[in-house]
């Protein structure tokens, strides 16, 4: 009897970094906890991983990340005096976040890349399938990336990572995947992966975005993976090799590690890690909102026409 492959319940999102492109707004704060609108943007990652049915969540942080543990945390001074008010509406909003998942937390220590991040969560996640999300890719809810990626990952098995198609200009600020098309028109299979190549020498123009579903033979890998771009271990790199192993004439069946596929991601991404991109996101989201989005597109259109 075949057994069947083990169920993702495990996601991982590296929140370790410095936030140095929003200094001086990090330099006490992590970047992580910067509002989008009135929730920090790691609340929408982890309500992300929660609507894909991923509910046990390991945060990899670093120094001064503890607001992290404490957002996620009970606050009973605040939520007695909270109901002592009769304010059950922002009562249900401070428990929101401390009910969502099964928090773990583990520090990285020394910032070595995406790649040593990862790497972090092998002894939590053991041998099984698990996800990826990076804290600076908000993905619209009405848009289940992660779902999808899920799904194609328990159906051929190995990794699947997020694709977009970016300008070709700008293949240099990501990972970039050489790609053949599947059955599937979202799904590609990826041959190769390349990190942050020059333009005239990327494969594609599919760019890698900040979500991942991995087998979790990639641990193996990430221990043997030298420091590359930037002194960093790089996930991409570890990824490249599953993806080369799988198409090589010594492992025809491709059974370490599996494929690795791709999910191409036509629908709504919020860049939270760009200032430019963080402004824009609020503002879009802003006007998306039922008890917002009325009184503040108004007040926007009068704004833009004032100032044209």
């Amino acid at each position: 009897m075949t057994e069947s492959p083990p169920k993702i319940t495990k996601a991982v999102i590296p929140a370790a970094g410095l936030g140095t492109r929003f200094l001086p707004a990090t330099k006490a704060t992590p970047k992580e906890m910067l509002p989008v609108v009135d929730k920090p943007a790691i609340q929408y990652v982890v309500e992300e991983a929660v609507s894909a049915g991923l509910d046990d969540v390991l945060m990899i942080t670093g120094r001064n990340k503890r607001p992290l543990e404490d957002h996620f945390d009970r606050n009973y001074e605040l939520e007695s005096a909270l109901l002592k008010k009769g304010d059950e509406s922002r009562l249900a909003k401070v428990q929101e976040s401390s009910d969502l998942a099964t928090m773990h937390y583990v520090r990285q220590g020394d910032p070595r890349g995406l790649g040593h991040a990862v790497l972090c969560a092998a002894p939590h996640v053991g041998r099984e399938p698990f996800a990826v999300l990076l804290g600076d890719d908000l993905i619209d809810p009405r848009d289940p990336l992660l779902a999808r990626m899920v799904e194609v990952q328990e159906r051929h098995g190995g990794s699947v990572v997020a694709l977009m198609e970016v300008a070709p200009e700008q293949i240099h600020l990501y990972g970039c995947a050489a790609v053949k098309p599947t059955d599937d028109a979202d799904v590609v299979e990826v041959t190769g992966l390349v990190e942050k190549p020059e333009p005239a020498e990327a494969p594609s123009n599919y760019a890698i975005i900040g979500r991942y579903v991995l087998d979790p033979h990639v641990f193996d890998i990430l221990r043997k993976t030298e420091p590359g771009r930037g002194g960093e271990i790089q996930l991409t790199d570890a990824l490249q090799q599953l993806a080369a192993t799988h198409h090589s004439a010594a492992d025809a069946a491709g059974k370490v590690g599996g494929p690795v596929h791709g999910v191409v991601f036509k629908g709504r991404r919020y860049d939270t890690g760009d200032r430019g991109d963080y402004l824009r996101a609020i503002v879009r989201l802003a006007c998306e909102r039922e008890d917002l989005g009325p009184d503040f597109k108004a007040w926007l259109r009068s704004y833009v026409t004032e100032e044209m």
